[in-house]
């Protein structure tokens, strides 16, 4: 009997053993360009942030590992930044002092921004009360007059042209509102609203300046974007470039007004297609796509642990070809949307914590941003073959498991073609044991208020090491991920 019972378990053991994935790759195999439109630009929470010198160590901290070019964030024209006011017989004032702070110090640090025009200042707004249930209360009021919102826009872009000059200015993306789809637009109706809010804003950003990138309709997910076309082609309204937003977590029925079954690592791709569909559709099909708010699903505090690097490489793979830039919101969690933040790794949406904790995301995008800007062609679903200019090969594949779900560790063989016989190799990864500040944040207590101290040894402990240099056995490597591993592969040609 016990015998019987010995086959018996030896027998499940089999069975329930990861069975070993082949991943062939060949090194001569066709090309095609491979932007990093993944690390293009980020978003962040709104625009008084910029003046912290939390958000400017996070900026730089971010920009080392991803060299990222533009920054989004809310609010330019909030109240706190104080552009508009009026004097005592209601004639406007403008102030840009702020203003100038901000900008100054993203190009300083070698980002530009992405010119998010928002929200409505109190004084020029049709409703003061319409305030937004954010923690810093925006007003999302149209204007109380047209007249006065082109005078205000207009010498906003008047003044960035004279401190930046035309050649820099042409550089950065204006976009018309955020997400005037909901609760951020208070026009009635919000559609035809919002199309005249646009009207005015681009018109008069290109009576400064035709060299002026403008676009919308930033809608949240994937909306109005036919429409919007439509509106701008038959009213030749100028429109630059197409952004609009999409997150994992936003339901099927939102996103494409279906309810099929889509699991949610697909559905960003799902609307970045959908909407790419619409531009090409459309009387302006060349026009880039910026995907200016995105991120993986929020449940169980995901946003925190390993699993973003393997949900970020599966986006990227999914969506390669489709946007000419991706924003993940946001590169920190010097965010205030729900008010200050109380402790860290409450699952919220940036890649370092509050006091500078680098997340497993940081390093998932550390580890990314190595890709070559070439693409091999590759049908497995969870691999991306890259080329370097030098000819090396740099591989990212992953065991992607959705947070709540489980599942087991994953074997997989890399075969290589026209590579050197035992070729070398480097081999570095995120995972449970590699780049996880959680657990380490765990370890000390989590702290409510963590010391410089505890940060600095946070990261220090979890601070990705030097890369694992190895060979290829002959023509082939082995290698074993656990859940939601994220594995970086270079192979010197």
């Amino acid at each position: 009997m016990r015998i019987a019972r010995l086959i018996l378990i030896l027998s499940l053991g089999t069975l329930v053993a990861p069975a070993q994935t082949e991943v062939r790759i060949d090194a001569n195999g066709p090309t095609s360009p491979f932007p990093h439109f993944w690390e293009e630009m980020f978003g962040s929470g709104r625009a008084i942030l910029t003046l912290r010198e939390s958000y400017l160590k996070d900026l730089d901290a971010v920009k080392a590992v991803t060299d990222f070019r533009y920054v989004r964030f809310h609010a330019i024209l909030h109240d706190e930044v104080g552009v508009y006011n009026e004097d005592e017989h209601g004639n406007p004032v403008y102030n840009f002092a702020y203003v100038d702070q901000i900008y100054d110090g993203l190009l300083k640090h070698g980002v530009r921004p992405v010119v998010e025009i928002s929200f409505m200042p109190k004084k020029l707004a049709f409703n003061p009360d319409a305030l937004h249930p954010f923690w810093y209360k925006p007003n999302v009021s149209p204007p109380k007059s047209w007249e006065r919102w082109d005078a205000m826009i207009q010498e906003f872009a008047r003044h960035l042209l004279e401190r930046y000059g035309t050649e820099e200015l042409a550089q950065w993306y204006f976009e018309v509102w955020n997400e005037p789809n909901i609760d951020f637009w208070g026009g009635i109706p919000r559609q035809r609203s919002y199309f005249e809010l646009y009207d005015h804003t681009a018109r008069d950003l290109k009576s400064v300046s035709p060299r002026l990138r403008v676009g919308g309709p930033a809608t949240a997910a994937a909306a109005w974007v036919d429409d919007f076309l439509k509106h701008a082609a038959e009213n030749h309204v100028p429109v630059d470039f197409v952004s609009s937003h999409g997150y994992a977590d936003d339901t099927v029925e939102d996103l494409f007004g279906t309810n099929e079954d889509i699991p949610m690592d697909d559905r960003v791709c799902r609307a970045v297609a959908k909407v790419k569909r619409q531009i090409q559709s459309s009387a302006m099909p060349k026009l880039p796509l910026l995907w200016t708010e995105w991120n993986v699903p929020g449940m169980n505090e995901a946003r925190d642990t390993s699993y973003v690097g393997a949900a970020l490489a599966n986006t990227i793979r999914e969506c390669d070809g489709l946007a000419d830039a991706m924003s993940f919101w946001t590169f920190s969690d010097v965010f205030e949307e729900g008010g200050p933040i109380p402790q860290p790794f409450v699952g919220m949406f940036g890649l370092r914590a509050k006091g500078g904790i680098n997340k497993p995301s940081y390093y998932a995008f550390s580890l990314l941003h190595k890709l070559g800007d070439q693409r091999i062609a590759n049908a497995d679903s969870n691999v991306i073959v890259t080329k370097r200019k030098d000819g090396s090969l740099v591989i990212a594949l992953w065991n992607l498991v959705d947070p709540g779900k489980t599942g087991g560790g994953k074997k997989v063989r890399l075969v290589f073609e026209n590579i050197q016989s035992n070729a070398a190799a480097a081999v570095s990864r995120v995972d449970d044991e590699h780049g996880n500040t959680l657990a380490a944040y765990r370890a000390l207590g989590s702290p409510r208020y963590p010391t410089e101290e505890q940060v600095d040894q946070m990261n220090a402990n979890t601070k990705l090491p030097a890369l694992s240099q190895v060979h290829l056995a002959g023509n082939h490597l082995d290698l074993e991920l656990e859940p939601n591993a994220l594995v970086l592969v270079e192979v010197v040609k």
